[in-house]
């Protein structure tokens, strides 16, 4: 039988194959996965600043006797808990809403919800503790209103920090999932709605029998994407609160940088305190799978 060269690749169009993805295939061999071996070899070693020496998994089980570590894991858990979900369900509302066709300047309250998302990150966390301060606007306000009596320590309450963290954080990235959940909803076909309110059914009823069903996958992904934007939370904490009051808004990233520039340089456990965000994002996305994803599949 007669060879057909129209059906596949020639040699020479496979060798050119080959050339063209090399380049690509190396860079990311030498920018992405060499760096992460080195790092893991680096994770088993311990010593201060460049004098490192192999010293197994000691780092690993000094994790679970490093008080500030367990501090900042548990800030991190906190930040996830109670953040991800308000973000989620806002995104959810706010691209219902926006998402109506017979509201007026639409197109504008879109843009102004994402436009944080492309705020400088250290322009809009200097902006949010200055608003924040003692004697900032959000203190003035509610001063002026009589709700409180003295100024929120925002920045320096251990509480009243990690609220103000909570607070900075959803309000830049919500309009990011708002995105992804806008064009979801704008893939869904008008005339299921239509339906929905011949038979009477609320817009409570029609966002959660219609909306949330038909968006799972992209609030399967949104969450995933989000817990893992939590786990490395840094600048905010960096640029705010810088950790304190005494470790109160710290995080694993944070105590990763602290590790490296701010306390006497040890690579080494900072490299497997690295990669105890990893294992973390594993798991969670893996749980997130389990309890999200399709059941047939």
């Amino acid at each position: 039988m007669k060879r057909n060269n129209h059906a596949g690749l020639n040699s020479k169009e496979n060798m050119w194959g080959w050339i063209f993805i090399s380049g690509g295939t190396f860079l990311i061999g030498l920018l992405v996965f060499y760096p992460m071996v080195q790092s893991l070899i680096m994770s088993l070693q311990s010593g201060k600043g460049n004098n490192l020496k192999f010293s197994g998994l000691d780092n690993y089980v000094r994790m679970f006797s490093d008080a500030t570590l367990i501090k900042a894991v548990g800030n991190t858990f906190i930040y996830l808990i109670v953040q991800v979900p308000i973000m989620i369900i806002l995104a959810l509302i706010i691209s219902s809403v926006l998402n109506d066709r017979t509201l007026k300047f639409s197109g504008f309250f879109r843009t102004a919800i994402f436009l944080p998302c492309v705020a400088s990150l250290v322009g809009y966390s200097i902006i949010i503790k200055s608003i924040f301060a003692s004697d900032g606007l959000v203190n003035k306000m509610l001063m002026s209103l009589h709700l409180i009596g003295a100024p929120i320590e925002w920045v320096t309450h251990p509480i009243w920090a990690k609220v103000l963290i909570i607070i900075a954080i959803t309000w830049r990235w919500t309009g990011y999932n708002m995105i992804f959940y806008l064009s979801g909803l704008q893939n869904i076909d008008y005339s299921i709605y239509e339906a929905a309110d011949i038979d009477g059914a609320s817009p409570f009823k029609k966002f959660t029998a219609i909306t949330i069903p038909l968006l799972k996958p992209i609030i399967l992904f949104t969450t995933i994407t989000s817990t893992i934007g939590t786990l490395q939370l840094f600048d905010e904490i960096m640029n705010i609160t810088k950790g304190g009051p005494a470790n109160a808004t710290t995080t694993i990233s944070k105590y990763i940088y602290d590790l490296c520039f701010t306390y006497t340089p040890d690579f080494g456990y900072a490299t497997a305190v690295a990669y105890l965000i990893v294992v973390m994002v594993i798991i969670l996305a893996i749980i997130q799978f389990k309890i999200g994803g399709d059941k047939n599949d």
